[in-house]
């Protein structure tokens, strides 16, 4: 992975042929939405498939599965066997007992925790869970859905924030707001979905290419 840019995560992919596109692309981390309401749900033996190909294709490219206030042995039951992502993103509920409890039984994946932010006083409710976790997610809050609506967060929520892990922005993030994201939040990572689809799962790689090329060729 890169470094000293801003990492970059295409989420809620949902073919092999769209997983091995967007990866040929440079993203430094592929989404699937494990969370069956979700309109992205792909079954886990779909997901398996995905993630084995993207391990032996693109090895260095994270391997994330969404999951939303799931039972831990039901996420553990979704690997069929040995787990091929690297990462499992909580985009629910999940308090603190349950991030420690889900570490101690999966030690070997990373852990990253999402925080719907609807007003300034939720970025407070982040610091008790930085122990516990090794990535921070941060989404606009929806009141229809957790994730995916193509909300963005207030600007003004995200400005001089500090935190002790990496920590990456979602929710309507379009090419239009790329730059002020680059240079006034200076997120560590930067996750996108809706607004690169034609309609939901499926890419637009076009639009892919374009926002990974722009995200890593912008310094500030």
């Amino acid at each position: 992975m890169l470094e000293t840019k801003t990492l970059v995560k295409i989420c809620g992919i949902t073919s092999i042929e769209q997983a091995v596109q967007v990866a040929e692309l440079g993203t430094n981390a592929i989404g699937i939405i494990s969370v069956d309401e979700s309109p992205r749900y792909i079954s886990p033996e779909k997901k398996k498939i995905i993630f084995k190909t993207l391990k032996d294709l693109y090895p260095n490219v994270e391997r994330v599965s969404v999951v939303k206030n799931s039972p831990i042995d039901s996420i553990i039951k979704g690997f069929l066997g040995e787990p091929n992502e690297t990462i499992i993103q909580l985009h629910g509920d999940e308090d603190i007992d349950y991030c420690q409890k889900l570490k101690k039984r999966i030690p070997d994946v990373g852990l990253w925790k999402a925080f719907r932010i609807k007003n300034k006083k939720d970025l407070e409710k982040i610091k008790p869970y930085e122990n516990f976790i090794d990535a921070i997610l941060l989404d606009s809050w929806n009141k229809e859905t957790y994730g995916g609506s193509g909300k963005r967060i207030k600007q003004q929520y995200l400005e001089d924030l500090s935190f002790s892990k990496p920590w990456w922005i979602a929710g309507g993030v379009s090419t239009e707001w790329i730059v002020e994201i680059l240079k006034n939040i200076k997120p560590n990572g930067i996750d996108i979905s809706s607004s690169v689809e034609t309609s939901p799962g499926i890419k637009d790689i076009h639009k892919v290419g374009l926002i990974i090329k722009e995200i890593k060729n912008t310094n500030f």
